[in-house]
């Protein structure tokens, strides 16, 4: 599986696959962001932002709903959208594919069923840019939309900063 995984994280566009792996290396906090990807005071001001923002993660894992009831559900997409809307906002996830390839990682499997609903909610706020919105918005598919079922297989592969290739 993890092959596979290995494979869609390839397709993504380069500037999605920098995004997702700093973005992990922030909000699973695997290494010193700031050092890895801050090339200049303004990827540090956005790294800097990205901290604040992932934030709520850690209670974001815990909101995610079991039985699925209203209440739980409203608990944990309005923070949710708030982080995604940010991670939408910085233009650098451009697909459906690279925020949920994102957010299985960040969240969980058990995030899955909530990832089409936060998505669009994210990219419908205004602060998206409208030609930014339109080409977030089309990207996610009907299958995506209206899929009968997740897998709750939990993701295998966890991109990383290799020095070589993201120093090119």
């Amino acid at each position: 599986m993890s092959i596979g995984e290995m494979r869609e994280f390839a397709g993504l566009e380069p500037c999605e696959q920098r995004y997702i792996k700093r973005s992990l290396d922030i909000g699973l906090a695997r290494s010193d962001a700031f050092r890895l990807w801050g090339r200049n005071e303004a990827e540090s001001n956005a790294i800097r932002r990205q901290y604040v923002a992932y934030q709520d993660l850690k209670s974001l894992r815990g909101l995610i709903p079991e039985e699925g009831t209203m209440g739980e559900i409203e608990r944990m997409l309005g923070k949710l959208v708030r982080v995604a809307a940010f991670d939408l906002e910085q233009e650098k996830l451009v697909s459906f594919s690279a925020f949920r390839f994102l957010y299985e990682r960040l969240l969980g499997a058990q995030a899955r069923p909530y990832l089409p609903a936060a998505f669009c909610a994210a990219a419908a706020l205004p602060l998206i840019r409208p030609d930014h919105r339109k080409v977030l918005l089309q990207s996610l598919s009907e299958a995506a939309a209206t899929a009968p079922g997740w897998s709750m297989r939990e993701p295998c592969f966890y991109p990383e900063y290799i020095e070589d290739v993201e120093a090119a």
